[in-house]
């Protein structure tokens, strides 16, 4: 089980980054824009930049939702190699069954 802690973290930025996804668009789309003039679009970026860091989607990192473990994680079923395996075994994902050859 991972840190109390470092789950609630990223269930922080997972928070902010919903409430900031809005302005953080529009903000990168004037930034991005080559059509406006340079001054308007260099305003965007500074202001981007004076968002909050957890806001940005890149920074959550994919856990676990049973353990809150952040290494082994297979995005297909939002779980970590090992509860992946313990729910495999005990019959709880369909389809799924331990190789044995």
């Amino acid at each position: 089980m991972a840190k109390k802690s470092s789950i609630e973290k990223n269930n922080r930025r997972k928070r902010m980054t919903k409430k900031f996804a809005p302005r953080r668009a529009k903000l990168k789309a004037i930034a991005h824009d080559k059509t406006l003039p340079m001054e308007e679009r260099y305003a965007a970026t500074l202001k981007l930049a004076e968002l909050p860091r957890n806001s940005s989607a890149v920074r959550i990192h994919n856990r676990c939702e049973l353990t809150g473990r952040p290494h082994a994680y297979y995005r297909k079923h939002r779980l970590s190699r090992i509860a992946l395996r313990d729910m495999g075994n005990k019959g709880v994902i369909p389809g799924l069954v331990k190789s044995s050859w």
